[in-house]
C-alpha cells in the first residue's frame, strides 16, 4: 500500500464533500476516483497533497514515496521555452552530467593517489547516471512531447505565450518525467487529441508508480484503471475492475437496492392495511393482534431510498420539421491557416438521419471546418450545399455564440422571445440553473457552465441538422450518458467533432477522419475505426465468424453419452424447480381464494348484524317478545361464528 486515506471530513459551510470516506491505493496499482461534478473529487486531491487541510481523518503515504500532482488549471511562468521546461524535470541528472563532465577535465591535471580518490568519485557518478538512464534523458524529453501532440517545431515556443490546453499538456509531460512514485491527475485528457490519448494510456499502463485519476473519459479508463474509487453525496465506496465493470456493479447495487426498498414499503403499507382490518374488528382479541403488528411494524429497520443523483440535466432534442434526404453536399472544399494546409479539395456528403462524427489530431481542422459549415469562416476554395428545409443547430465549444454581457435568462429570451417567464425558468432548471442562478452574467460562467446554457439553447432550436463542436468538453459522465440518450432518440441529422471514444461509440453511425489534409470515410462506429485501422478483422467477416466457428466446435469434446446424460440431468432439475414452482404458485393462489371468501362471510354477517341491531330500534319488533328471541338468537351464532371468522382471516393473512 503506497496510500492510505482514513474516515476523512471536509465540509465549505453546510455543504458536505465528504464523511468519513476511506479508501487505499497500491503500490504499481492503477486507480480512477469518479463522481458528477462539484461531488468534491479536486478537493480530494488537494486535500492528500496538503493544498487543503481536512477537517479531520488522517492521509497516510508510504515513507520515502513522492506524490506528483497535475492540477486542472496549469500556468507557467518561467521565461523557459516548452523544452526547457521539460527539461527541468530531469535536473538532478543534467546536474550529474556536469559534475562528470567537470572531473573529466580535472583527471587530465591529477596524478597519484589524488587521481585514484577521484576516479572513486567518477565512477560512483557515472554508475548513478546510468542506473538513471542519463544516456537517454533528452530522447525521453521528446518522445513525451511528440507523445502529448508537439511538433518539433513547437519545442521553441515561450511557454508562458501557450494557450491554457498547451499549458496544462506542457504541465504533464513535466510531471510524467520526475517518475514521482504515485501519479495524481486531474482530467488528465482534457486538451489531448485521440493520438495523444492512446499514448498517455500506453505510458501510465507501463508506469512502474501508481496512478490516481480523475477522469470523464470513459473510454480511457476502461483502458487504464483497475478499481475505481467513488465519491456520491459525500460517501466514498471501492470497486474491483475498470470503469465499466464499476458501471454494471453500482447498477445491480442499485437495483437490488430498490428493489429491496419498493418491496418493503408494499410490506409497510400491507400490515398498515392490516392493522387498520384488524381494529375494525373491534374487538379485543383482533386490537392486540394489531397492536402487536404495531409493535414489530416500528421495531422493523427501514430501508432508505437509493438517492438518485438530483443535478443532472434533462432534456430532450426534437426537429420542428424533416428535412430533405440530401441534408449536406461538401465540393472541393480547401482551407490554410498561416500557410499550413488543413485541408484540401474535400468532398463528402451527409443525409437525413445520419450521426457523423469528424475525428483527427489537433490543429488538423475539424473546427475550422464546422465553422465553414456555420458561415463564422470562409473557405479558401469549393463549395457546400444545404439541402431542402435544413435548420442547423451550432454548438461551439468556445461558447462564441453566447454574450458574456447578458445574463442566463436574458441569453434564452432574447434569441426565443415567444417563450414565457415561466417556460425558460422551467427550461433553465432542467440544465441545473435555479434561483437566482438564472441572473448570472454568462462572462461569469465557467466552461461546463456555458456548455450547459448553450445545450439549452440547442434544445429550444428545434433544429434538424445539428452541428457540434466537443458537446461533451466539461460534462460528467452522467450528464455525458444524457446527451447521448438524446442525440440516440433524435430523428435529425448530427456532425459533430468530439475526442471522446466512448461517446463516439455510442452516437456515431459513421466516422470522417480528418487526415493528411484530406477526409477519410468509415461506415461504423470507433470500434469499427480501430479495427479497420489496426487491420484487424470486422466483426461478422469470414475469419472472425471462422474464429467463432472454431471455438464452438472446440467446446463439442464431450462424447454423445456424457452430453446426453448432463442434458437429461438439466432437464430434470429443471422440471423438478417447474414443478415446485407450480405447487407454491397453486398453494398461493388457493390461500388468496380461501381469504376472498372468508373477507365476503365476515362483510354479509357483519352486515346482518347491524341489520338485525337496527330492526331491534323497530317498535313492532321490540314490542314482540318472540321476535326479539328469534333476533337476538341469530345475531348471537352470527357473532360466534365472526368470531371464528376473525380468527381464521388473521391465521390466512399470516
Amino acid at each position: 500500500m503506497i496510500l492510505a486515506c482514513h474516515n476523512l471530513n471536509k465540509s465549505f459551510g453546510e455543504r458536505v464533500i465528504v464523511k468519513d470516506g476511506s479508501f487505499h491505493i497500491e503500490e504499481r496499482e492503477k486507480a480512477a476516483f469518479v463522481g458528477v461534478n462539484g461531488a468534491g473529487k479536486s478537493t480530494v486531491l488537494k486535500m492528500i497533497t496538503g493544498e487543503e487541510p481536512t477537517d479531520s481523518g488522517n492521509i497516510i503515504l508510504t515513507k520515502g514515496k513522492q506524490i506528483g500532482y497535475l492540477a486542472q488549471q496549469q500556468n507557467p511562468q518561467s521565461g523557459r521555452t516548452i523544452y526547457e521546461e521539460l527539461k527541468t524535470a530531469k535536473a538532478d541528472i543534467i546536474l550529474l552530467e556536469q559534475q562528470i563532465r567537470s572531473i573529466e577535465q580535472e583527471l587530465k591535471s591529477l596524478s597519484g593517489e589524488a587521481l585514484e580518490t577521484r576516479l572513486e568519485t567518477y565512477n560512483r557518478l557515472m554508475s548513478e547516471f546510468e542506473s538513471k538512464n542519463g544516456y537517454a534523458y533528452e530522447s525521453e524529453i521528446t518522445g513525451v512531447l511528440k507523445g502529448l501532440g508537439f511538433q518539433e517545431e513547437d519545442f521553441e515556443k515561450p511557454a508562458d505565450t501557450l494557450s491554457g490546453g498547451q499549458k496544462t499538456r506542457v504541465s504533464l509531460g513535466k510531471l510524467l518525467l520526475t517518475n514521482p512514485d504515485i501519479l495524481l491527475l486531474d482530467e488528465p485528457t482534457n486538451h489531448l487529441d485521440l493520438n495523444s490519448i492512446s499514448w498517455l494510456e500506453t505510458y501510465l499502463l507501463n508506469y512502474p508508480g501508481a496512478v490516481f485519476i480523475v477522469s470523464h473519459d470513459r473510454f480511457f479508463l476502461n483502458r487504464v484503471v483497475t478499481k475505481v474509487v467513488e465519491i456520491e453525496h459525500g460517501n466514498i465506496r471501492m470497486y474491483s475492475g475498470n470503469y465499466k465493470a464499476y458501471s454494471d456493479k453500482k447498477k445491480q447495487i442499485r437495483d437490488a437496492r430498490m428493489k429491496e426498498y419498493l418491496n418493503q414499503q408494499r410490506e409497510i403499507s400491507h400490515q398498515e392495511a392490516v392493522i387498520e382490518k384488524l381494529r375494525s374488528f373491534n374487538r379485543e382479541k383482533s386490537i392486540k393482534r394489531a397492536e402487536s403488528r404495531e409493535k414489530m411494524l416500528n421495531k422493523m429497520t427501514l430501508v432508505e431510498k437509493p438517492l438518485s443523483d438530483t443535478d443532472e440535466i434533462h432534456f430532450s432534442l426534437e426537429p420542428a420539421c424533416v428535412s430533405g434526404n440530401d441534408v449536406l453536399a461538401v465540393e472541393g472544399l480547401s482551407k490554410q491557416y498561416d500557410g499550413q494546409v488543413l485541408f484540401s479539395d474535400a468532398e463528402f456528403e451527409i443525409r437525413r438521419g445520419e450521426h457523423v462524427a469528424v475525428i483527427g489530431s489537433n490543429g488538423t481542422g475539424k473546427t475550422t471546418l464546422l465553422k465553414i459549415l456555420n458561415g463564422l469562416a470562409d473557405a479558401d476554395s469549393g463549395s457546400f450545399s444545404l439541402g431542402a428545409k435544413v435548420q442547423i443547430g451550432y454548438y461551439d465549444q468556445e461558447h462564441h455564440v453566447l454574450h458574456d454581457r447578458k445574463t442566463i435568462f436574458e441569453e434564452i429570451s432574447d434569441d426565443y422571445p415567444a417563450l414565457n417567464h415561466t417556460k425558460i425558468r422551467s427550461t433553465l432548471a432542467a440544465f441545473q440553473f435555479t434561483g437566482d442562478d438564472v441572473f448570472k452574467l454568462v462572462g461569469d460562467l465557467s466552461g461546463g457552465e456555458k456548455g450547459r446554457v448553450s445545450l439549452a439553447k440547442l434544445m429550444l432550436s428545434e433544429a434538424n441538422f445539428l452541428i457540434l463542436d466537443e458537446p461533451t468538453n466539461h460534462l460528467d459522465i452522467t450528464s455525458k450518458e444524457i446527451l447521448e440518450q438524446a442525440l440516440n432518440d433524435y430523428t435529425g441529422t448530427v456532425l459533430y467533432v468530439s475526442h471522446d471514444r466512448y461517446f463516439i461509440n455510442q452516437t456515431a453511425g459513421r466516422i470522417l477522419e480528418l487526415a493528411n489534409q484530406t477526409f477519410v470515410n468509415y461506415i461504423g462506429n470507433y470500434d469499427y475505426y480501430l479495427e479497420k485501422k489496426e487491420g484487424l478483422p470486422p466483426a461478422g467477416t469470414a475469419d472472425a465468424k471462422g474464429a467463432s466457428k472454431g471455438s464452438y466446435f472446440h467446446a463439442q469434446k464431450a462424447g454423445p453419452a456424457e452430453s446426453e446424460a448432463a442434458a437429461l440431468s438439466q432437464a430434470s432439475a429443471s422440471k423438478q424447480s417447474w414443478l415446485e414452482q407450480k405447487e407454491v404458485q397453486a398453494r398461493e393462489r388457493k390461500r388468496k381464494n380461501e381469504l376472498r371468501k372468508t373477507e365476503e362471510q365476515i362483510s354479509l354477517l357483519e352486515k346482518r348484524c347491524q341489520e338485525i341491531d337496527e330492526l331491534m330500534t323497530h317498535e313492532d319488533v321490540y314490542s314482540n317478545s318472540v321476535k326479539c328471541q328469534e333476533l337476538a338468537e341469530e345475531k348471537a351464532l352470527h357473532s360466534a361464528r365472526l368470531e371464528e371468522l376473525y380468527d381464521l382471516w388473521a391465521e390466512l393473512e399470516d
